[in-house]
Order: structure tokens, then C-alpha cells, then sequence
């Protein structure tokens, strides 16, 4: 499982539509090949900064699967404009971390 992480200024002022173009955007991620799940969470200190987290079944199915479909473009056009600056987008897998004492048998 892979974790992509973006962290999303977008302009302030425009946040209400960012939010509605973003619900009409999901439509488009979550048809993905690989996709299994995203979430967009926003920033109680800085209302105009977001965190969108999207799980993957693979890194490919992210950078090739989506941004080189069709969809991509769809994708771009309802949310990019919004960015300033452009978000970094970073992948991460877990570790794994021993299981705390009340979940051994």
C-alpha cells in the first residue's frame, strides 16, 4: 500500500469552490485502477491549506495509471488553478511497528 501525500495552499478566498470542485474531482480519483481510498482534511491554523492523503494499491498505479490517463486532465482542469504555489507531492509506504501489548493473543 502506498500513501500520497499533498499539502494543498490554495488561494485564499476561493476555498468554498476549491471544496466544491474537489467533491466533483473525487468522482474522478476514486475510479482509478490501484485506488483504494483518499481523504482531504483542512487546516485549522491556516483555513487556505489542505491535506489531501490518497491510498494506492502501487506507486505506478498513482504516477502512471492516473497522471497519464485521461481523467488526469479532467482532474487538473477542475482543481490546479486553485494552487499557489504548486503542491509537492510525496509517496510513502509504512513501517511496520510491533503490535502494542493488548492486541497479542
Amino acid at each position: 500500500m502506498i500513501l500520497e501525500h499533498a499539502l494543498l495552499s490554495v488561494i485564499p478566498g476561493k476555498e468554498a469552490d476549491f471544496e466544491r470542485d474537489f467533491r466533483t474531482a473525487s468522482a474522478i480519483i476514486s475510479s482509478m485502477r490501484g485506488y483504494v481510498r483518499h481523504t482531504l482534511s483542512r487546516c485549522l491554523e491556516q483555513p487556505s491549506r489542505y491535506l489531501l492523503l490518497v491510498e494506492w494499491e502501487t506507486l505506478e498505479d498513482h504516477t502512471h495509471g492516473f497522471r497519464e490517463s485521461a481523467d488526469y486532465g479532467r482532474w487538473k482542469a477542475l482543481l490546479h488553478h486553485y494552487y499557489d504555489p504548486f503542491p509537492t507531492v510525496e509517496h510513502y509506504t509504512e513501517v511496520p511497528l510491533p503490535a502494542k501489548e493488548a492486541d497479542r493473543p
